[in-house]
């Protein structure tokens, strides 16, 4: 995937530990009124640490911005006066309006529609801002929008292909575990653990339980796979399911042991065991010496 827009998106964000973009540097900075510059409708960030913008707000009191927001221009208004659409500093500008500044440095630039998208995701994801659910809607449009595969958006943003896969997976989840995600009451790990449940109910009952106990990713990921072995039985039953029950109950008789589970794969007997303590192993270990 190739861009068109000036230097390439590497003029405009720069990597991590570089101070600041060779863009900047030579391009003319201009200051403009703050109630002229528009928010960019690609901004894939929808949620602002209000704490993080009033640190920043009283940063910039004191220090003035250190970095000129980057803007487009607009159709003039009304009054015949330019606007403009910011394209990257979305921060830095709802900081400004806090601190009340009445102008801010700009540089001026003409991106196309795509390239809004990609600086905006770009900026937010080389910085860690985006949650898991922002950055898989902004892939998604990616996709959608401007038909980028997975490997195209993964080198613009630095990430590997299953990376990128997996991210957008998330977008499969029903909408109140997005939003739990969204809100942080769960993390991406617990999400991905719960998108290996197939059920859409049991995914539900999940993320219920693992919020309520405030559950570990690793926690999760237990409670998963004992929902995918414990697959419920069918009705009918036959001599051969009957005889695997009776083996079944007979170790767990013989074990002690109350969440193990006996079944037929392939042909083969397969025990599966879950010990709810370390305690519970050791006991297990000395009854088989």
């Amino acid at each position: 995937m190739t861009n068109t827009f000036g230097k390439g998106l590497e003029s405009l964000i720069p990597k991590k530990g570089d101070q600041k973009p060779a863009a900047i540097k030579q391009e003319p900075i201009f200051y403009i009124d703050i109630d002229k510059i528009k928010s960019n409708p690609y901004q894939p960030r929808k949620i602002f640490d209000q704490d993080g913008l009033r640190s920043l707000a009283d940063s910039i009191k004191e220090h003035g911005i250190l970095q000129p927001l980057l803007v487009s221009r607009m159709q003039k208004d009304s009054g015949g006066a330019t606007e403009y659409q910011l394209v990257a500093g979305e921060r830095r500008l709802l900081a400004s309006k806090m601190a009340g500044l009445a102008q801010v440095p700009v540089i001026v630039r003409d991106p196309t529609e795509q390239e809004k998208l990609e600086v905006a995701l770009i900026e937010n994801v080389q910085r860690e801002d985006l949650n898991p659910m922002e950055k898989a809607e902004a892939y998604k449009r990616l996709q959608d929008e401007f038909k980028f595969l997975q490997k195209d958006i993964a080198h613009m943003v630095g990430k590997s292909r299953e990376s990128v896969a997996n991210t957008l997976r998330l977008l499969d989840l029903p909408i109140e575990i997005k939003e739990g995600l969204k809100e942080e009451k769960i993390s991406e790990g617990h999400a991905r653990a719960i998108l290996a449940v197939q059920d859409l109910q049991k995914q539900k009952n999940l993320f219920a339980t693992v919020v309520r106990n405030g559950l570990s990713v690793r926690d999760a990921e237990s409670l998963v796979q004992k929902l995918n072995i414990w697959q419920p039985v069918k009705k009918q039953i036959t001599a051969a399911s009957k005889e695997v029950k009776d083996f079944e109950e007979k170790i767990r008789g013989i074990f002690g042991i109350k969440n193990l589970k006996l079944r037929v794969e392939s042909g083969l007997p397969k025990l599966t065991i879950f010990f709810d303590s370390k305690k519970e192993l050791e006991n297990l270990l000395k009854k088989i010496k």
